[in-house]
């Protein structure tokens, strides 16, 4: 049975309802108006409660007010809630909250599909125009850890420089195994995918590393293919326009804060539902990014709880790759972790925060 539309209840939630569109911030459990009804269905407690977190943030246009209350809540977690006090609990199902009450990963979850939308809109920025391919180039290729290799790898094709060719130089480019595992994390949270940075990094400390880090197991990969005397181990980054032979070192990718990180990574698994594999990465790397490479924020770091067993995971690897004979631009102890600043994973509050005033930047919204 529905409830009864003229309840006190639902007529102070409607009431409620109202305050926020019209840019209130008044929390549920202090409100006592009421209202009319101002649809057929009242939006549930997750849109109605982040609308108010984005009344308190900044003017909301009425678009975007409009979006938030009739925006789902994709992905794993539960379904639209009522109001506490609105409707009698039922005897089944999740039973009414207050929206005060609510985690913070349940309003992500209605943030992250409304930023989904915003950037499948805003589609793919014009590639930049092509060079031609230069003559008599030093043929390379730029692998291992994912953050430092791909994009200047990108930026070296822009140039006119693609890699690959006959006599191709490998290049292994590397960092200390913390950050690179940061790095892998973000890479999968910008790319394919990756679960919440808690529960992969612990994975990837017990179990294989990722091959992409693991620069002994890449440059094995590589050594069978090219021969050891064209694998170079690159620790330090300022040899790379002398190993590729160009004068301007090619661009890196901004470093993002943990939230900015995190927040990527659920946009992203939304933007799977709505793009295929490959167009939901350039989405993500081509168009999300620029967003979010100025968001301030500390960077993530490997918690301290691993820095021990992945200490002993990259004195194994400097070993390996000494023993291979590799040449090393960079101190070797360079793979060894470093205690640095950051925080040691994600915080749901400030990928909120942080969403929240991107959608309103988006939208034309709060400044």
């Amino acid at each position: 049975m529905s409830p009864d539309p003229d309840s006190p209840g639902l007529r102070r939630a409607w009431g409620w309802h109202a305050h926020l569109r019209d840019g209130g911030a008044t929390p549920w459990r202090e409100w006592s108006g009421a209202g009319e009804p101002g649809g057929r269905y009242l939006p549930g407690a997750q849109q109605l409660e982040l609308l108010r977190r984005l009344n308190l943030t900044g003017p909301v246009p009425a678009a975007l007010v409009g979006r938030v209350l009739e925006a789902s809540a994709p992905g794993r977690g539960r379904p639209d809630l009522e109001l506490v006090g609105a409707v009698e609990p039922r005897p089944f199902g999740p039973g009414p909250v207050d929206p005060a009450d609510l985690p913070d990963d349940e309003l992500l979850r209605v943030l992250a599909g409304l930023l989904a939308e915003d950037v499948v809109a805003a589609g793919l920025p014009e590639p930049p125009r092509a060079r031609a391919v230069r003559p008599w180039r030093q043929r390379y290729r730029l692998v291992g850890d994912p953050v430092l290799a791909d994009p200047r790898r990108r930026d070296l094709i822009a140039r006119g420089r693609p890699p690959g060719g006959r006599g191709s130089v490998v290049l292994v480019l590397g960092a200390d195994l913390g950050r690179m595992l940061v790095d892998e994390w973000t890479a999968r949270s910008l790319g394919y995918g990756a679960p919440p940075f808690r529960e992969w990094v612990a994975r990837a400390v017990r179990g294989d590393l990722p091959q992409r880090v693991d620069l002994a197991r890449t440059a094995d990969f590589w050594r069978g293919h090219v021969g050891r005397h064209r694998v170079r181990i690159v620790l330090d980054l300022d040899a790379v326009p002398r190993l590729v032979r160009v004068r301007r070192a090619p661009a890196g990718a901004p470093r993002l804060s943990a939230d900015a990180v995190d927040l990527a990574r659920r946009v992203g698994q939304v933007i799977g539902l709505l793009a295929v594999p490959p167009l939901r990465r350039d989405l993500l790397r081509a168009t999300l990014l620029p967003w979010l490479a100025s968001a301030p924020g500390p960077e993530l770091v490997l918690p301290a709880r691993h820095l021990e067993r992945v200490h002993g995971r990259a004195t194994r690897m400097r070993d390996a790759l000494l023993r291979g004979g590799y040449p090393v631009h960079g101190d070797p102890d360079g793979l060894l972790p470093v205690t640095r600043p950051g925080v040691p994973e994600p915080s749901d509050a400030g990928a909120l925060a942080l969403g929240m005033r991107l959608l309103l930047d988006r939208s034309g919204g709060a400044p």
